[in-house]
């Protein structure tokens, strides 16, 4: 039989909030699959392709640093399960839209607007989890949640093998509307529930910005998440570029993308067991964060073989179940009347970051006349600040979240 240690981190809010971030994945990760396909059925050439995808995935992640704010907000004002039942209706909406565009400019709205409702998914369910199970179960719930939650990578990996590009996206809506039935039977948090009769501000966003020590604790838990999307967004996104400059033609974003999620899917178990067996955040952090700077490294040095080139990116996803500590302090860091706007807004702060790691690696491979070299330089400055803000960072392992921010 399951111990009571396992068994209640199966009840309904844990199950639907992994389920909710797989279809979360599933639509978040599949322009990203699909973006040569779509883009050359529009009309793109192959330059097209790579400057008007880079475009494309930047104002996904500018949309989702905005609903990050505006469903951050609506979960300490109004309640969890209303972002959970919001953005899920949202994106799913925006997706099957997605599947019946003409042209660019309505690929781009649409695309704002579906980050817009992707996200508050995540925030949103590891904030309710987390306020109605033992503190003690809080690591194995997140590890969980995320664990399962990345195999929607995989998932929009094997549909693309069957389905047209257009199909891809009306199954991701298609999903998020059936999810949204299951979601009827979740319960409110009671420690939201407590908050309304207390004489406190709820879901002011600029609270985060008008005390000093609250603010630094805002952005370290946003800096330890950046290598991450680093990872997901240049390294893997763009694989097919680098495999050309390592002398390794004809990848496959889309399989590489599944191979990283294969590995995150794991990294994210361990990095949870691993929290509740150390029972330290940090500890876990660093050794995960350690080994995936590794990885980089021996993504940059190797040369001419596929099979090492998709085998180093299951790696690094492995090595990205760091993600999970990053997710579950933006829910622990702060008080029940900001812990919404934190758990919501940091993951999309780290995603929304993607547009100026974008950039600043632009920037970089244009300053060195390298792709290569530009691409590992940027990633080392991400590295650098992620190492050194977790330093300065709190442990927060077994910290009990009833409290409130004044």
């Amino acid at each position: 039989m399951m111990s009571g240690k396992y068994k209640s981190l199966f009840q309904l809010s844990v199950i639907v909030s992994a389920l909710g971030f797989f279809v979360d994945v599933y639509d978040l990760l599949l322009f990203s699959i699909i973006r040569k396909t779509s883009l050359a059925d529009l009309g793109l050439s192959p330059t097209e392709i790579l400057s008007t995808g880079e475009q494309l995935i930047s104002i996904q992640m500018v949309g989702l640093l905005v609903g990050g704010v505006v469903f951050g907000i609506i979960g300490d004002k109004k309640g969890r399960l209303s972002v959970l039942f919001g953005s899920i209706l949202l994106y799913s909406v925006a997706n099957i839209l997605n599947g019946m565009v003409t042209d660019i400019p309505q690929y781009m709205i649409l695309r704002f607007i579906a980050g817009v409702g992707l996200a508050g998914e995540l925030g949103a369910g590891l904030t309710l989890v987390s306020e109605q199970l033992p503190k003690e179960q809080r690591s194995l719930a997140a590890g969980f949640i995320a664990g399962f939650g990345v195999l929607g990578a995989v998932c929009a990996f094997g549909v693309k093998q069957w389905f047209d590009w257009r199909t891809c996206y009306y199954i991701g809506g298609g999903m998020g509307l059936l999810l949204l039935l299951m979601r009827v039977q979740l319960y409110e948090s009671g420690l939201f529930r407590e908050t309304q009769t207390a004489n406190v501000q709820k879901g002011n966003f600029l609270m985060f910005f008008n005390n000093k020590k609250r603010f630094i604790k805002y952005l370290q838990c946003v800096l330890i998440g950046l290598p991450v999307w680093y990872i997901i967004g240049v390294l893997v996104t763009f694989s097919d570029q680098f495999g050309l400059q390592m002398g390794i033609p004809n990848i496959d974003p889309g399989r590489s993308i599944m191979f990283l999620y294969l590995g995150v899917g794991l990294g994210d178990l361990a990095v949870g067991a691993l929290s509740e067996h150390w029972k330290s955040r940090k500890k876990t952090y660093f050794l995960f964060l350690h080994l995936t700077a590794l990885l980089v490294v021996a993504f940059f040095v190797q040369r001419g073989n596929p099979t090492l080139f998709y085998t180093l990116c299951f790696a690094l996803g492995f090595g990205a179940g760091f993600n999970v500590v990053y997710l579950t302090m933006g829910v622990e860091q702060f008080g029940t009347n900001l812990r919404a706007s934190a758990a919501i807004s940091i993951p999309n702060m780290v995603r929304g970051a993607l547009p100026l790691i974008l950039l600043l690696f632009q920037f970089m491979r244009t300053w060195t006349g390298d792709y290569l070299t530009g691409a590992w330089v940027t990633g080392l400055i991400f590295f650098v600040l992620a190492e050194i803000s977790a330093y300065f960072m709190d442990e927060t392992y077994g910290k009990d979240l009833d409290f409130l921010e004044e």
